[in-house]
């Protein structure tokens, strides 16, 4: 029962609330309210309205202010570019400048190099020739084997080609490094001149550039500094010490030439000073060996001709000695026969003295005569022991002339020492 009530109650609340929206309609506002509503719609859209325009002007005065700054900041990069340009290019020149002048001076040293290998050739054969005068020397025979001024000076010769070769060999040695060092210097340049000569490429091609260039585009990540950067001063005190290493190449390069020209000059000087003295204490010593070989001629033609007339001489003593035979034989067959005298003739008359007295003096004159014979004889022999001396010392001196003279001086002759 107390259901059924409750059910009732709720149906009839639900019929008047219909009819109440019938009798009333949709909600009702007043003449104010609505005055009211108008005027604060106004209002905001005033309000919106004019933050709208002062965002406008402000984001007019803002695109203006960085459309300047853009392009302040683009003048400015492109200032900075111009006088990067100027920086590079001035390093370039300088970098080129010293390129130039260390090529050349190598050039320059690579001649003196030249110079220097030929100075050296050229010692070679004066020095053959000096051992072969040693060597043809030691052909000399007896008494002209001697260590004469002519060997002491060719000894001397020698050992001053010899020192000419090792100063030689030390200054190509030298050369050859000073060029070394040049073409590392040369290089260094060549390298800083072709990263230059890119960095110019690169900055004058992003110099060009503009805002409505080809090939524009985005980069993510492009606004940095790279790690393997260096600093304006870095990469300039880099280029500065490879043109002061090329600078200090140059200039030692320069010294070294000087060096070798003074050491080509004096090394030939002393070349042929000793030359000289080796050839006039050649010259001199083939003079007293000539003027020796034609006394000594001389004496033997004179011992040649006191030989004939020492053979002559024994010719006559000898000749003396037979002539003195028959008298001889005469005084001794008068006295022989005189003995057969008889008797009392036997007398010792003058005759018979005079005959003894004969004999006696026909045995002392042969017995003189056979005395000077033995000293022309010896005499002879010693003549002849002289003849063969003479003969023998005078091809000593033909030969010991021969090795000075046609030998050696006629290689002597090709030496020309000439300015290295």
């Amino acid at each position: 029962m107390g259901r059924t009530k409750k059910i009732t109650s709720s149906i009839l609340l639900t019929t008047e609330s219909r009819m109440a929206k019938v009798v009333t309609g949709p909600t009702r506002f007043t003449h104010p309210e609505w005055t009211t509503s108008n005027l604060t719609k106004y209002a905001n859209a005033e309000v919106e309205r004019a933050a709208a325009e002062r965002l406008v002007d402000e984001s007019k005065r803002l695109a203006d202010e960085t459309e300047k700054t853009t392009e302040k900041t683009q003048r400015d990069v492109n200032k900075k570019l111009e006088q990067r340009l100027d920086d590079i290019k001035y390093w370039k020149k300088e970098l080129d400048d010293k390129l130039n002048g260390l090529a050349i001076e190598i050039d320059n040293l690579e001649a003196f190099k030249t110079r220097v290998e030929k100075a050296l050739e050229a010692t070679a054969e004066p020095l053959h020739i000096a051992r072969q005068c040693l060597a043809n020397r030691e052909k000399r025979t007896d008494i002209d084997l001697v260590h004469d001024d002519v060997q002491k000076q060719l000894i001397k010769e020698v050992e001053t080609i010899e020192g000419v070769q090792a100063l030689l060999k030390r200054t190509l040695e030298q050369s050859i490094e000073q060029i070394r060092l040049n073409k590392k210097a040369k290089y260094q340049l060549e390298k800083d001149l072709k990263d230059k000569f890119e960095a110019v490429n690169i900055d004058e091609y992003c110099a060009e550039l503009r805002n409505n260039s080809a090939g524009l585009g985005f980069t993510q990540g492009a606004a940095k500094i790279e790690a393997n950067s260096v600093c304006p001063e870095d990469w300039q005190d880099y280029s500065d010490a490879n043109i002061n290493k090329a600078e200090r190449e140059r200039q030692s390069s320069v010294d070294l030439r000087s060096l070798i020209d003074g050491i080509l000059q004096q090394t030939a000087n002393d070349m042929r000073k000793q030359c000289s003295e080796v050839n006039f204490s050649f010259q001199k010593r083939i003079n007293e060996t000539k003027d020796s070989k034609s006394k000594m001629e001389d004496h033997l033609n004179k011992v040649l001709g006191q030989i004939k007339e020492i053979e002559e001489n024994i010719s006559r003593l000898q000749k003396a000695i037979g002539d003195k035979e028959q008298p001889m034989k005469l005084a001794q067959t008068r006295l022989d026969t005189r003995t057969n005298r008889p008797n009392v003739e036997l007398c010792r008359d003058p005759v018979q003295y005079k005959l003894i007295e004969e004999v006696g003096q026909i045995e002392n004159s042969v017995l003189n005569l056979q005395g000077r014979l033995a000293q022309t004889e010896d005499s002879l022999k010693g003549l002849i022991r002289n003849e063969l001396a003479l003969e023998e010392d005078i091809a000593i001196k033909s030969n010991t002339l021969f090795i000075d003279d046609v030998e050696c001086m006629g290689m002597r002759k090709s030496i020309n020492i000439q300015n290295f």
